[in-house]
C-alpha cells in the first residue's frame, strides 16, 4: 500500500479502512517554558518536527483556563510537568457568584490562541493541529478544588450559575482557536470517574455543559478527541459525545481497547501506559506492548497514543521505540 500523509492516514482510520501503519502521537508539556508563548511556539513545532506524528495536541499549561479568574498556579516539580493550583480563585460558597464572563482574546486565555495560531502558521497545516480545551467542570474543579465536590452537592444552583459562565467562555475561546489555526479540540474531562461523582451527578453537572461545547464545535472543526481522565471512568456515559477520537488511560483503567471498541464506532486512542512501560521499560518492552494493542480488531480505527500527557523525563530512545514498532510493523525485533 501507498504511503499516506497524517490527514489521510487518520481519516482513514477513523473510517475503519486499511492504512499503510496506524497513526501515532505523543504529546508532553514543556513546564514553565508553556508560559511563554515564543518558547512554546518553538517546543511544539521542534517536537513534531522531530518526530513527524500523525496529529499535534497543542500543550499550554494546565492551568491556563483558571489564571484570568483569579486563582495562583505554579510548577512545583510534577513527574508529568503540569503546573498546579497554589490559591484557588473559589474559597467559600459565594464565591462562584465572582465567576463573570472573560474576553477570551486578553489573559491567559489569549495568549493560548496567539501561540497556537503563530504554530499552526509553522506547520502549514501538514497534520492535524488541535487545541486544549478542558470541560466546564474540570475548570470549576481547579478554580476551587475540593471546594466543588461539596458545593455541587449542598449549594448546586451557585455551581451551575458559575458554570454558565465558564461553559460560554470557554465555547468562546474553543470557537477562536478554529479561527486561530486549530483543526479541533482535544477536549479533556477529569471529573468523569466513578471515584469522584456519581454518573446521575456528571450528567447533570459535567455532560450538560460538555456537550454545549461539543455542539458549537459542530461544522466549524474537522477533528475533535476527547479525553477522560483518571480511573474508572463513566465510559458508557460519554460514548455518544460528538467526537471522532476517544483516549483514556486503557492500561491502567476499564474499558479495555477490545471492549471500547465494540461501543465506539470511531477512533479509540491508547496502547501505551506512559508511566510504566513507557518510562521505565526497554525498547522491546515498549515494542511488545504496541503489538499487542494493535493485535485488537486488526489494529483498525487505533491511534497509537499514550493515557494522558509523557512524563518529562521520558527518553528519546523510547520514543524512537513507540515510532519503530508503529512504522516499522514488520521489521524484525531486537527480542525475536
Amino acid at each position: 500500500m501507498k504511503a499516506l500523509n497524517h490527514w489521510q492516514r487518520i481519516e482513514a482510520a477513523i473510517a475503519g479502512e486499511t492504512t499503510d501503519h496506524a497513526p501515532v502521537a505523543l504529546w508532553r508539556h514543556f513546564p514553565d517554558d508553556d508560559l511563554c508563548l515564543e518558547k512554546l511556539v518553538a517546543h511544539t513545532v521542534d517536537w513534531q518536527k522531530k518526530w513527524d506524528f500523525d496529529l499535534v495536541k497543542f500543550m499550554p499549561s494546565g492551568t491556563y483556563g483558571v489564571e484570568d479568574w483569579g486563582a495562583t498556579t505554579g510548577y512545583r516539580g510534577a513527574a508529568n510537568g503540569a503546573r498546579e493550583v497554589i490559591r484557588p480563585a473559589v474559597l467559600r460558597t459565594e464565591d462562584w457568584a465572582r465567576i463573570r464572563p472573560l474576553d477570551v482574546l486578553a489573559g491567559s486565555y489569549g495568549q493560548q490562541n496567539r501561540a497556537l495560531a503563530a504554530t499552526a502558521k509553522a506547520l502549514r497545516g501538514a497534520a492535524p493541529l488541535l487545541q486544549t480545551v478542558f470541560s466546564p467542570l474540570t475548570t470549576a474543579r481547579k478554580l476551587s478544588t475540593d471546594r466543588m465536590l461539596a458545593d455541587l452537592r449542598c449549594s448546586p444552583d451557585a455551581l451551575h450559575q458559575a458554570l454558565r459562565v465558564i461553559t460560554d467562555v470557554t465555547i468562546e475561546f474553543a470557537l477562536n482557536a478554529l479561527e486561530a489555526g486549530a483543526d479541533g479540540v482535544f477536549f479533556a474531562t477529569q471529573l468523569a470517574s466513578n471515584r469522584i461523582l456519581n454518573a446521575q451527578e456528571y450528567a447533570c453537572f459535567g455532560k450538560k455543559y460538555d456537550l454545549e461545547v461539543l455542539n458549537a464545535l459542530r461544522g466549524r472543526s474537522r477533528l475533535n478527541m476527547l479525553h477522560a481522565h483518571g480511573d474508572d471512568i463513566m465510559f458508557d456515559l460519554l460514548v455518544d459525545y460528538p467526537v471522532e477520537m476517544f483516549n483514556w488511560h486503557d492500561r491502567l483503567t476499564k474499558p479495555s481497547l477490545s471492549e471500547a471498541g465494540a461501543k465506539f464506532s470511531r477512533l479509540l486512542v491508547g496502547g501505551l501506559n506512559e508511566h510504566g512501560t513507557l518510562l521505565h521499560g526497554w525498547p522491546e518492552d515498549i515494542e511488545r506492548e504496541i503489538h499487542e494493542a494493535l493485535s485488537h480488531n486488526e489494529g483498525r480505527r487505533l491511534m497509537i497514543g499514550p493515557g494522558c500527557v509523557l512524563p518529562v523525563a521520558i527518553q528519546d530512545r523510547s520514543i524512537q521505540a513507540v515510532v519503530n514498532a508503529v512504522r516499522l510493523p514488520h521489521r524484525q525485533l531486537s527480542y525475536a
